[in-house]
């Protein structure tokens, strides 16, 4: 059984690794924030104290992170291991498609492999393993990776060589941004004449208009708890890297413009669709 490393223990990456746990793999995993490693106290799983202790007890590592930042660092101190040849590195974090493409070529310089495989789906998704994995990179480093990422997701698509995963990532999430912001709208314009928001995004689930993504939000619109499963400011960093891979359309400049004012307006650490409260404003 292959040695797995996991890296990166937020709102996605816990669970996720929780179910590379749970289906019993050789699993250690890490995370900056030490009390966040607790909950593997215990278990058949083992908590690293450093990213090179575990990249050196791992065969496979996974990376989950918020940023490019966040990636940089952790792979500016892999890189600084002296001996990672022979490694497959997979990171499912959402970050720049420059730099995933830069961490590839850096890796593969040191004989270790990587595929960019970042996911379609929120955290009850990454909880139930429900989601949608994009993968770039070899098709032999992706067939040594597949029993691990069959406990994560429920389709796994291979899109080419490394980049393509992100590229992919960006432009469903460049969608699910113009979808939650037009989905706002169109209950404030019911409310504003008079129909029930209830109803409205009953109507809504049941129409061609309906989708995964809107009966999703409906009890976080109905109940108004913006308690984050994706935070606004991800959608506004996926907006901008969308803009930064070649997004420049008729909706770019209205969907950047109404996200930064909502997160300008404080809502940026809310879920995504707590956009509705900036267009209420």
């Amino acid at each position: 059984m292959k040695k797995i490393g996991w890296i990166g223990l937020g709102n996605m990456g816990m669970p996720m690794a929780k179910n590379l746990q749970k289906a019993n793999f050789n699993l250690s995993v890490y995370n900056r924030s030490v009390d966040k490693t607790t909950e593997f106290i215990g278990t058949n799983a083992g908590v690293s104290n450093t990213i090179a202790e575990l990249v050196k007890d791992s065969d496979i590592v996974f990376t989950m992170v918020s940023n490019d930042t966040a990636a940089r660092s952790v792979y500016d101190e892999i890189l600084a291991i002296e001996t990672i040849d022979g490694k497959l590195f997979i990171d499912m974090s959402t970050i720049s498609q420059q730099l995933s493409l830069t961490i590839a070529d850096e890796l593969k310089a040191k004989q270790a492999a990587f595929l960019d495989a970042p996911v379609a789906g929120s955290t009850v998704p990454a909880a139930n393993a429900t989601l949608v994995i994009m993968v770039g990179g070899a098709a032999e480093d992706l067939q040594t990776a597949l029993p691990y990422l069959e406990k994560l997701g429920q389709q796994i698509k291979h899109l080419g060589p490394n980049g393509k995963g992100i590229a992919a990532k960006l432009s469903v999430n460049y969608f699910l941004s113009i979808l939650f912001l037009g989905l706002s709208e169109a209950v404030l314009l019911g409310e504003k004449n008079g129909v029930n928001r209830a109803d409205l995004l009953e109507i809504i689930n049941h129409s061609a208009a309906g989708s995964g993504a809107t009966k999703v939000k409906t009890p976080v619109l109905i109940n108004e708890d913006f308690t984050p499963a994706f935070s606004l400011n991800l959608m506004l960093k996926d907006i901008l890297l969308a803009k930064d891979n070649g997004a420049d359309y008729a909706l770019t400049d209205a969907l950047t413009n109404a996200y930064l004012q909502a997160k300008e307006a404080g809502h940026g650490e809310n879920d995504v669709i707590s956009i509705i409260n900036c267009l209420k404003d």
